[in-house]
Formats: structure tokens, C-alpha cells, sequence
């Protein structure tokens, strides 16, 4: 299970969120407002490495090699 990163477009919050799947609707702690995905910060593999060539977006990866 991945923690991804998360903006809430209503506040302003940034935080982090332990999900089950890249796919999953997260909502903001403070307001409850639907957040969008935040793309920023270094990308790790399954491994435990840093990922070359990763932008973050899982949506549109073929899988961390």
C-alpha cells in the first residue's frame, strides 16, 4: 500500500494518505473536500530504490521496474 501525497483544491492542506490502490478518492482531514493528487517529490520503486523516470502518475505507468 502506497502513501501518496495530496492538495486540497478547497484549503489549501497538502498532506500524505496511506491508500490501497493509486485509484482511490481521497478526501481532506480539515475539510472533507474531495483532494487531487500531488505530483511532487522523489518517487521510490517497489523496491525500495529511487525510480528513474518516474513522474508519480501510476495511472500512467507500465509498473516500477
Amino acid at each position: 500500500m502506497p502513501v501518496l501525497q495530496y492538495h486540497c483544491p478547497k484549503c489549501g492542506k497538502k498532506f500524505e494518505e496511506l491508500v490501497k490502490s493509486h485509484e482511490e478518492e481521497v478526501n481532506c482531514p480539515d475539510c472533507g473536500e474531495k483532494a487531487d493528487r500531488c505530483y511532487a517529490g522523489t518517487v521510490y520503486s517497489a523496491t525500495g530504490k529511487p525510480a528513474k523516470k518516474c513522474s508519480g502518475n501510476c495511472a500512467t505507468c507500465g509498473g516500477c521496474r
